[in-house]
């Protein structure tokens, strides 16, 4: 199987470490130039919901070309179109969400079948809504948000709400190591984009979460 993917390096690394159970000749693509006169059976464009615009570059593509976009900062149905739909599936690409045994995934075509996906690494595929935040990452990133609550609250440390989450959930990592390894800037734009979207007071961000959001960008 020839199958190239297109993202940071965290994201590329770990789906590399995925895709190496599978027999696939893999490349690393740096855009979506001239994609549409590839030959590949898959791509991984694991940065697409941060540059939604480039779908214009898949319009053309091989119709037998599976087309794996990262989606959780946009409704995916509303960003691809109608020829390309048979062919699209979108997948949380967030970093620690790819090196996991399940890949959650959504599709706008029904007819899509997407069990080869199980082939290449992931045991299994959850199908979910095509909605900003998909389940996953709209979960850990309101439970970052309350963990920037309770710290601007004062009621504890950072290291103390990691360690009473992890004992108390048996989660793999604590809000804000979780928010460390996502990145800061991927947890704001999934919360205000999921605002914007529901109107939901339950995503209003935490103004501290906010705070550190912008040193961020503007360093």
């Amino acid at each position: 199987m020839n199958i190239a993917a297109i993202g940071s390096p965290k994201q590329l690394e770990e789906l590399n470490s995925v895709l190496s159970l599978a027999a696939c000749h893999y490349s690393v693509l740096e855009n979506t130039k001239n994609i549409s006169s590839s030959s590949y059976d898959v791509i991984f464009d694991l940065d697409f919901d941060n540059r939604p615009n480039s779908i214009q570059d898949y319009i053309g593509i091989n119709p037998i070309t599976i087309v794996c976009l990262s989606s959780v900062k946009i409704q995916l149905h509303q960003a691809i179109p109608k020829s390309l739909q048979q062919q699209v599936i979108g997948i949380n690409a967030l970093p620690t969400f790819l090196k996991r045994p399940l890949l959650e995934a959504c599709i706008i075509n029904d007819e899509l079948n997407i069990d080869f996906i199980k082939s290449l690494g992931w045991q299994t595929i959850s199908l979910v809504e095509s909605r900003i935040g998909m389940v996953s990452a709209r979960i850990i990133c309101m439970i970052i948000n309350e963990g920037f609550f309770t710290l601007q609250e004062s009621t504890a440390s950072k290291i103390d709400i990691d360690k009473g989450m992890k004992l108390g959930t048996a989660y793999p990592y604590g809000p804000f190591e979780w928010c460390e390894l996502i990145g800061i800037q991927n947890v704001y734009e999934i919360l205000n984009a999921m605002a914007l979207d529901t109107h939901d007071e339950r995503y209003k961000i935490c103004s501290l979460l906010k705070t550190e959001y912008l040193k961020v960008i503007n360093n």
